[in-house]
């Protein structure tokens, strides 16, 4: 498992005050990939179902630093009843996902949810039930984001994978993040075949693998894909766990069918829960039913003081998801969202305030600047259907025949690009709007696109734009809490809009009295206010003026004289041995849109979500 997205509690940087993040069902989080627990950042919010400070989300990949002995590591682990009632025939669950090598056709693969019958004589035979089963080895390099022009030191991790034909594998995104080198092995050999990440899905934590040689698919037969389980079903766990370099088999029963928090990509998407035993390496493992189809993916667990046998597995419905979209673009574009904070209306007296006559919608308090969604609804809006499916004052839909599940379960199966039918009613009119269906753009970036942060020099000032990563390296309490707030409420106002930061300051003569200086904002350069730190490096290169003049939070100021500042760069490089002065991506022209200056301008306002509300079951973002 490679870099991990979630929290986890260090004493080592503990704060007097938590911000929680920006989605109200979010929890913290470890991964279940073999791998040591970082000295990060400490919980950020009390969980909306008022889990102890000791609870944790863990992923399941094992992970071994080199020159450490085999017991010296520490291991960070990387709904009921038939029917579909409810929902239109598209959106119906019951189906069965079908094995993808057999689903081959003249516009190239495609994988979907039919009907088929389950075999009569129950399970596959050992050979075809395990033997697609494979272990994965990677080793990650990840970035250094408090330095951000190198790379930490390499570590290496173990997960699971298995076959889904055509010759490609199913893991986890977390087992093979940062990946610099993937090798996998089937059961029962001694030869690890060098593997190809195609795809890696943050979000739902799934990533598609391909393996080249024709001898590692010698006699494999891939694995099939059921139908998505009811309660109590039984389910089996196959991967490569701790304990033993062989394969390993545990057996549950399906617990719960929900949509929950996905820790590796701070995502919420329909999942499994199961009391099967997930352990560190079993990531990317497949969940079988009782007749030898696959109905998940193994990717966390919950630990808790109060909990014991508290497993999460990828249901199908949301791996179909992820290799349609990959199969249409040739890329993975991510899942939707309609970027709108919602609220229920259980209340009589709020309900008859806004004019709504029944028991049913949810009321829009904000919406994000960035979504298509802001060109047709406004707050006070009523969102009573989508799709045509109603949405319940709850903010539930239907769900199979006697269940109810989150609204924004239908979005997510949904597809970037797609357009969405909302009927809403905006004073007491009711009415129907159309809108585009987009990934959510992120202020501050839980994963940084490229794997390498952007960074820019200027005689020892080192600017980078702020993230969760970040965050998480630099510990919450040296962040500052108006920065921290800001990062964790505000709203990106438009496409590439960062928070740029002054993440340290390399002492050199020239920058005599700022050596103290860290993670501060920088608003202004020369009275302009900065939107990107590519915009922050254009201003740079083309000025002309004496000064260099940064503005910061409360109207700190830093000023260089310009010629010094440039004979001082160099110097600065050297002394410090840094290659280059900016990352590679800000060698590439800046395009300055007029759009986004006159929404600079605009303040960014009032925090969208409070500490206490974040919490709140009543609200969520769709």
């Amino acid at each position: 498992m490679a870099a991990v997205n979630a929290v986890f509690a260090s004493p080592s940087c503990s704060s007097p005050l938590s911000f929680p993040r920006s989605s109200s069902s979010y929890r913290r989080s470890i991964f279940a990939s073999h791998r040591p627990h970082r000295s990060g950042r400490q919980s950020l919010s009390n969980d909306h179902s008022n889990r102890r400070k000791n609870d944790v989300v863990e992923g399941v990949s094992q992970k071994r630093f080199p020159g450490r002995g085999k017991d010296d590591r520490t291991y960070l682990p990387s709904d009921g009843s038939r029917g579909d009632a409810g929902l239109s025939q598209s959106q119906s669950q019951s189906t069965v996902f079908k094995s993808i090598g057999t689903q081959k056709k003249d516009k190239g693969m495609v994988y979907d949810l039919k009907e088929q019958q389950a075999d009569e004589t129950g399970k596959f035979q050992d050979s075809a039930f395990l033997n697609a089963v494979v272990k994965v080895y990677c080793t990650h390099t990840s970035p250094d984001y408090s330095l951000p022009w190198q790379k930490q030191r390499q570590f290496t991790s173990t997960g699971s994978a298995f076959m889904i034909g055509d010759g490609k594998l199913l893991t986890n995104a977390h087992c093979v993040e940062h990946g610099t080198q993937v090798k996998v092995k089937r059961r029962g050999d001694d030869t690890k075949f060098v593997a190809k990440v195609l795809a890696r899905g943050i979000e739902c934590d799934i990533a598609l693998l391909s393996v080249e040689s024709e001898d590692f698919w010698k006699g494999a037969e891939p694995l099939r894909f059921g139908r998505l389980p009811c309660l109590q079903d039984s389910v089996t766990v196959v991967g490569y766990p701790l304990g033993g370099d062989t394969i390993s088999v545990t057996k549950g029963v399906v617990s719960r069918i929900e949509v929950t928090s996905y820790a590796h990509g701070s995502s919420d998407l329909l999942g499994i829960q199961i009391d099967a035993a997930i352990n560190p390496g079993n990531s990317g493992g497949p969940a079988f039913n009782d007749h030898g189809e696959c109905i998940g993916v193994a990717f966390q667990v919950f630990r808790s003081e109060e909990a014991e046998n508290i497993g999460y597995v990828i249901p199908t419905t949301v791996v179909s998801h992820f290799l349609n979209d990959y199969e249409r673009s040739g890329k993975y574009t991510g899942f939707p969202s309609l970027g709108v904070l919602l609220q229920k209306l259980e209340n009589p007296a709020l309900r008859a305030c806004l004019k709504v006559s029944s028991n049913e919608g949810v009321l829009v308090r904000r919406v994000e600047p960035t979504s298509p969604a802001n060109d047709v609804l406004k707050e006070g809006d009523v969102i009573v259907s989508f799709d045509g499916v109603q949405v319940g004052s709850e903010g539930t839909v239907p769900f199979r025949s006697t269940e109810r599940i989150a609204f924004r379960y239908l979005i997510s199966q949904k597809f970037s690009g797609d357009v969405a039918e909302l009927g809403i009613i905006r004073d007491g009119t009711y009415m129907k709007v159309r809108t585009v269906l987009q990934p959510r753009v992120h202020l501050v970036p839980f994963h940084i696109e490229g794997g390498q942060p952007s960074y820019l020099i200027i005689a020892g000032l080192v600017f980078t734009p702020l993230s969760e990563p970040l965050i998480e390296e630099e510990c919450e309490d040296s962040i500052g809490l108006k920065l921290l707030a800001k990062a964790r409420y505000s709203l990106a106002r438009f496409k590439g809009e960062e928070i740029v930061i002054l993440s340290q300051v390399l002492a050199n003569e020239v920058n005599i009295g700022y050596e103290d200086m860290g993670t501060q904002q920088v608003m202004k350069f020369n009275g302009t206010p900065i939107k990107n730190i590519r915009h922050l490096a254009h201003l740079v290169d083309t000025c002309k003026d004496k000064y260099l003049i940064f503005e910061f939070e409360d109207n700190f100021l830093a000023v260089l004289e310009r010629e010094a500042a440039a004979a001082a760069s160099p110097f600065v490089l050297k002394d410090y041995g840094i290659p280059c002065e900016r990352s590679s991506d800000l060698l590439e022209p800046f395009i300055d849109l007029e759009e986004d200056k006159q929404i600079l301008n605009q303040d960014i306002g009032d925090s969208p979500v409070s500490n206490f509300e974040i919490g709140f079951d009543g609200l969520l973002w769709a």
